[in-house]
């Protein structure tokens, strides 16, 4: 596989930056080292990495979702509890070829090093039993992934709904690495603080039109890589979906109560800036690579006592949302 030539950005691709708001980067930069020219920066998977997976032939791959969440998007079935949790924001009934926001960066707390919490952007396409084709990117605090309870820089890809293929970051192959300067799966610094300064990143996700390839661009302009069109089956064309927001894992591992593991800041939407997690300048691609607002959003709390969402609009952060909460409290048992 050659590496492809540098892909068709978007038109209308300006970033607009406010003062209270500062750009989070990735704190490997800090110790001052670098990649030569012609390599990438791969984070190492230690003996500690796979000695820490639950499932030895899971390690790097996401949990299958047994349709919870798209269950939920089809048939409001909220009643059961289950692993998978969100608040996410998603656009659907058109075709879709990419997708672009700034994502507020936190250090949730995870309870259980079983569990995870992340921000992401899905760019989702296929039918929902077996065939489901998404590419994701944003960041994560995984225990059992990386060993910490960092912030990370992370992609995802599946094309099977999850169960054999794909994988995060460079544990697999498929997404093929181009930047010397960014490194997946590392820790992202600075972060937000309540009531403090707060971080985010900019992430974008989409089609070249020229070669097909799914692209990833990280902060003002950086080309961290694509994917290779040839991986997916319904992607090779366009999503027919875009979704926003956060995911956790509930294991339930407190005495069959919820955990206290944490999505976004650990506080509710209504918090808002300065203590709730936001997403910003959310935007889509269409079929002729213009970045445009979003259109006909749904909102989707699948477990909102726990972790909630509310929408906004104005001429600066143009589409947004704060999202997040703190798991277990006296409404989310």
């Amino acid at each position: 596989l050659h590496l492809q030539d540098p892909p068709e950005r978007p038109k209308g691709n300006e970033t607009s930056e406010t003062e209270e708001i500062a750009e989070s980067f990735q704190q490997w930069h800090d110790s001052g080292e670098s990649c030569p020219e012609g390599t990438v920066p791969i984070r190492r998977t230690t003996e500690k990495d796979v000695l820490r997976a639950n499932k030895l032939r899971r390690f790097g791959k996401k949990p299958i979702r047994h349709l919870s969440f798209w269950v939920l998007v089809l048939m409001a079935a909220l009643t059961t509890p289950q692993l998978l949790q969100h608040a996410v924001v998603f656009v659907n009934g058109d075709q879709y070829y990419g997708a672009k926001a700034n994502i507020n960066v936190w250090a949730p707390k995870v309870t259980d090093p079983y569990e995870f919490s992340l921000s992401q952007i899905w760019v989702i396409s296929g039918s929902f039993e077996n065939d489901l084709n998404t590419i994701e990117a944003g960041w994560q605090v995984s225990p059992e992934l990386y060993g910490d309870s960092y912030p990370r820089f992370f992609t995802y890809w599946t094309t099977d709904a999850y169960q054999a293929t794909g994988c995060y970051n460079l544990l697999c192959s498929g997404f093929v690495q181009t930047n010397n300067k960014i490194a997946i799966g590392a820790a992202i610094s600075p972060r937000s603080s309540y009531r403090g300064r707060q971080f985010d990143i900019g992430l974008m996700v989409w089609k070249d039109p020229k070669h097909g390839h799914w692209w990833l661009e990280f902060g003002s302009g950086l080309l961290v890589g694509y994917w290779p069109d040839f991986l997916f089956s319904h992607l090779r064309s366009h999503a027919s979906m875009v979704q926003f927001g956060g995911e956790i894992v509930n294991s339930r591992s407190t005495g069959g109560g919820h955990t206290y593991t944490q999505m976004g800041s650990g506080h509710f939407a209504d918090e808002g800036f300065g203590k709730s997690s936001y997403f910003r300048n959310l935007q889509t691609v269409d079929w002729d690579n213009n970045l445009l607002p979003l259109n006909n959003l749904h909102l989707l709390a699948d477990h909102s006592n726990c972790y909630d969402i509310r929408q906004g609009r104005n001429g600066v952060w143009g589409t947004y949302f704060y999202y997040g909460g703190p798991g277990r409290n006296i409404r989310c048992p």
